[in-house]
């Protein structure tokens, strides 16, 4: 019986002194956490360069070709740490034209292709890819960051078809605070 009294007594000991512990270890955490570990984020400027000739009025021109469906130009840009001058990895910017087109029936093909005895490709098949009309696609990709070295690319493709309008194009992003800042420029497709 004595035995079993000590050991009651032992872990009713125990128990406080781990209780103990615990509140010295919670009341530590209060303090560490009461100090301002805000992280302020840098102030950035950046640009967009759309590597293309500019007129008198501000419009860029894109030489359209027309012996192909699409187009494909790539416009760049940069992103820097107004502070320091320095890079700025990761700035999300979101692209907008106001430019689409239509898919027919037939998105495309894919040939598949075999080898001989004698090792030379043969095509075999053509298996076409149907199902799309109707859905519309942009001009342009919807998205692009900016990489280590503070650029950022985008691609652009207006069709054949859209020779002679001119294309508005919109870039922006949120700053840290949900701001948003942006600009707009104009392409004529040549």
């Amino acid at each position: 019986m004595n035995l079993i009294k000590r050991m009651v007594k032992n872990i009713g000991l125990l128990n406080v002194g781990k209780i103990v512990n615990l509140l010295v270890l919670l009341s530590s955490f209060l303090f560490i956490s009461c100090e301002d570990n805000r992280w302020d984020p840098p102030e950035i400027s950046w640009n967009v360069d759309p590597r293309l000739e500019m007129d008198s009025n501000e419009y860029y021109h894109l030489k359209i070709d027309t012996t192909r469906w699409q187009t494909l130009h790539r416009f760049s840009g940069g992103v820097e740490n107004i502070e320091d001058g320095s890079p700025v990895e990761s700035v999300r910017f979101e692209w907008e034209s106001s430019h689409y087109w239509y898919l027919g029936d037939t998105l495309g093909y894919v040939i598949k292709r075999g080898l001989t005895d004698e090792l030379e490709y043969v095509n075999y098949d053509t298996v076409y890819v149907t199902n799309f009309s109707g859905m519309e696609v942009p001009t342009i990709n919807p998205a692009s960051y900016s990489n280590g070295d503070g650029e950022f690319n985008q691609m652009f493709a207006p069709v054949k078809s859209m020779r002679g309008d001119t294309v508005e194009v919109s870039v922006y992003r949120l700053d840290y605070y949900g701001e948003l800042e942006g600009l707009r420029f104009y392409v004529v497709l040549d």
